[in-house]
C-alpha cells in the first residue's frame, strides 16, 4: 500500500495567513479513495462550510476513477469531515465572530491507509501583505545563495 501521497494547496500561503492547522477524516466512497491512491485531486478552489453543525470541504476536485463503472462518484460533491464536537464548536465560533475561513491545506493517506485532510483556519491576506511576503522570500533566497559561496 502507498502511503506517500501528499495533495499540496500552494496557493493557500500566498493567499491567507495560516492561524491553526488540524487534521480531518474525510468521508469518501470506495472510488474516491482510489482516485485519491492515484494522486488525481486537487485543493485549488477548495473551502470549507459550516451545514448543520457539520464540516464540509466544498470543490475538492478528485478525478473518477478510471475503472469505476456506473457507480463512480462525481468529482466535486461535499465532502463530510470528521472532527470531534469540541473542535467543530472551536472553529465555528471562530468564523462567525472574526473574519475567518477555513480552507484546506494538504490532503494525504495515512499510515493505515486511510484519506485525511488537513485544514487551517485562515485570515485572508491585503496586497501589501502578499507584497511583503514577496520581499521576504526574496531575501531568504538571496541570504541562501550567499551563505553556499
Amino acid at each position: 500500500m502507498s502511503t506517500h501521497i501528499r495533495i499540496k494547496n500552494k496557493r493557500i500561503s500566498w493567499e491567507y495567513f495560516l492561524i491553526e492547522k488540524l487534521v480531518a477524516g474525510i468521508v469518501l466512497t470506495g472510488t474516491e479513495i482510489k482516485s485519491i491512491r492515484e494522486g488525481k485531486a486537487n485543493l485549488a478552489d477548495a473551502f470549507c462550510v459550516f451545514d448543520g453543525g457539520e464540516l464540509f470541504v466544498r470543490n475538492m476536485h478528485i478525478a473518477e476513477y478510471s475503472y469505476g463503472t456506473y457507480n463512480n462518484h462525481l468529482a466535486k460533491r461535499d465532502r463530510k469531515l470528521l472532527l470531534n464536537r469540541k473542535e467543530l464548536k472551536k472553529f465555528n465560533i471562530k468564523v462567525k465572530e472574526k473574519s475567518m475561513t477555513i480552507v484546506p491545506v494538504v490532503l494525504f493517506v495515512n499510515e493505515k491507509g486511510l484519506a485525511k485532510l488537513e485544514i487551517a483556519l485562515a485570515k485572508g491576506k491585503h496586497f501589501y501583505d502578499k507584497r511583503n511576503s514577496l520581499k521576504d522570500k526574496d531575501h531568504k533566497r538571496e541570504m541562501d545563495r550567499h551563505m553556499k559561496r
